[in-house]
């Protein structure tokens, strides 16, 4: 009653989306709804034909892995090192030639909340990760995020990313965690 009329729909109808038993739903129709209870509604459009969501994704790796040094290990989804923690680092790499730890990576094809992203990336850190390498797409809008994000870049990602580059390219650690574009 009360509510479909807020929403400008029957109760019927509410209740057939709150089922998942309409399949016509419009975006403005479940953005209404979601706003009359107190929620965002986004939707996401992933591009086509890839078969694969992570797409994206893989091909930055692949550029990461193009610019290593032949000696440079780079192993990818690896779990964290936490007993029953089903979260998982993008990659590591090892087998530095200058003898460094480990590096643990993170790739981002796009960054739309970099509080949230760089939480994520620090409570993964408690692993015993001492340094991170961040990956991500080179594209303007990333940039522009990147440039926002300021002093909080520099505290995190210390190693400027050219210097990053050129040890890794090395085959040695880059000595602290550091952000790249790719």
């Amino acid at each position: 009653g009360e509510f479909g009329r807020a929403v400008g729909m029957s109760y019927s109808q509410v209740g057939r989306v709150e089922r998942g038993a309409l399949p016509s739903a419009s975006v403005g129709q479940l953005a209404r709804i979601g706003a009359e209870v107190g929620l965002d509604v986004r939707v996401r459009a992933y591009p086509g034909p890839a078969p694969l969501r992570d797409a994206g994704q893989l091909a930055l790796t692949d550029r990461l892995r193009d610019r290593l040094h032949t000696a440079v290990r780079f192993r990818t989804e690896v779990p964290l090192a936490v007993e029953s923690d089903q979260r998982a680092w993008d990659g590591v790499l090892s087998r530095f030639t200058d003898g460094g730890a480990p590096l643990r990576v993170e790739a981002e094809t796009r960054i739309h909340d970099a509080q949230a992203q760089l939480r994520r990336i620090s409570l993964k850190a408690g692993d015993g990760a001492e340094h991170v390498l961040l990956v991500v797409a080179d594209t303007p809008r990333n940039r522009a995020a990147v440039r926002l994000m300021g002093a909080v870049v520099a505290e995190s990602f210390p190693v400027p990313a050219r210097l990053a580059l050129a040890a890794l390219g090395g085959g040695r650690h880059p000595g602290g965690s550091a952000l790249v574009f790719l």
